[in-house]
């Protein structure tokens, strides 16, 4: 992508003043081992070396990475973006494909393979992005407006004619989105006994589009959704109340019958790559922001059309002072 001289200038800046930023870490004094000292030399000098990132597939997952990644290649990262599903993902730390997973959205079963508490260490939690995330069933605003008791579970029977498609086989049709997400919808409506059918989007962007199009044809929909997410700005989708999440409510999968619980969003990366070193693993580990900093990225790579890359270094350019402190 081609920056104007202005955004060229204010990169220019940023990569001055991380390096810099990062150079002075540590520097209070006392013996300093030598891989800290090799590490500030790496920063002051920009050699960062490569960082390999995992993209899973949704917008505001992408958002959190280019921003990430274009910070460090203000350090001197040559960046790898690898487009991966979720459980793929984290298998790649092992091997050396992937070194960071930047938004994690709770795996217990996946930790238990990959942490070193129970599995074989190769994947190491590196705390929050800083991101609630608030995974339920919604309807377009349109139909919790017009029929305010649907949203609660208890009344969707009474309509689930209403949702029926040629594809949900004569039952309400409930609308999955990407079957790689974190997800029990399946075994919800089978066990809370409502009759409805699970039919997968396949992906986000066309959950979305199904839900931007039920709100302007005034469509029956219900469906899984999620925050953050750039759309609420402009579809603000009303969560369907379900049964309290309860800790141990989702252990077991085939028996779940409540709603997913808040989460808090976190930064998953490898064992080795963190044990290297390195501005990139710091940028990493201080790495925080809200869901409204991520639904503004999101919004420019998805709402307005921009490029990933160009959506993150105009957010930067807008936020330096959050940047800054990524640095320390």
């Amino acid at each position: 992508m081609r920056t104007t001289p202005n955004r060229a200038g204010r990169i220019a800046a940023l990569v001055a003043c991380t390096a810099l930023a990062l150079s002075a870490c540590g520097s209070g004094g006392g013996d300093i081992d030598a891989q800290t000292a090799e590490n500030e030399e790496n920063a002051a000098s920009g050699d960062c070396g490569e960082l390999n990132m995992a993209v899973n597939p949704w917008v505001g997952y992408e958002a959190d990475a280019y921003v990430v990644g274009t910070v460090a290649e203000s350090l001197g990262c040559k960046v790898n973006y690898k487009d991966l599903k979720e459980d793929v993902s984290w298998q790649g730390f092992g091997t050396g494909e992937v070194d960071v997973v930047i938004e994690d959205w709770g795996h217990p079963d996946l930790e238990k393979k990959f942490f070193a508490e129970e599995g074989d260490g190769s994947g190491m939690d590196l705390g929050p992005t800083g991101n609630t995330g608030i995974i339920g069933w919604y309807v377009p605003p349109w139909l919790a407006e017009e029929h305010p008791d649907i949203l609660d579970y208890e009344n969707l029977n009474e309509y689930a004619s209403e949702f029926a498609t040629s594809e949900s086989g004569g039952k309400g049709q409930f609308l999955g989105a990407d079957p790689s997400y974190v997800q029990f919808d399946e075994a919800i409506v089978s066990n809370l006994d409502l009759d409805f059918k699970v039919v997968f989007s396949g992906s986000e962007a066309a959950s979305i589009e199904a839900f931007r199009k039920a709100e302007e044809n005034k469509e029956w929909l219900i469906g899984y959704f999620y925050e953050p997410q750039w759309l609420f700005a402009e579809v603000p989708l009303e969560k369907v109340a379900l049964p309290p999440y309860e800790d141990g409510c989702q252990d077991d999968p085939a028996e779940v019958a409540c709603d997913y619980p808040e989460t808090e969003l976190k930064k998953i990366a490898s064992t080795s790559w963190v044990d290297e070193g390195g501005p990139a693993v710091d940028l990493v580990k201080n790495f925080q922001w809200t869901n409204d900093d991520q639904n503004q990225v999101a919004e420019y790579i998805a709402g307005e059309g921009m490029d990933p890359k160009a959506a993150a270094e105009k957010w930067i350019e807008e936020n330096q002072d959050k940047v800054d402190a990524w640095m320390g």
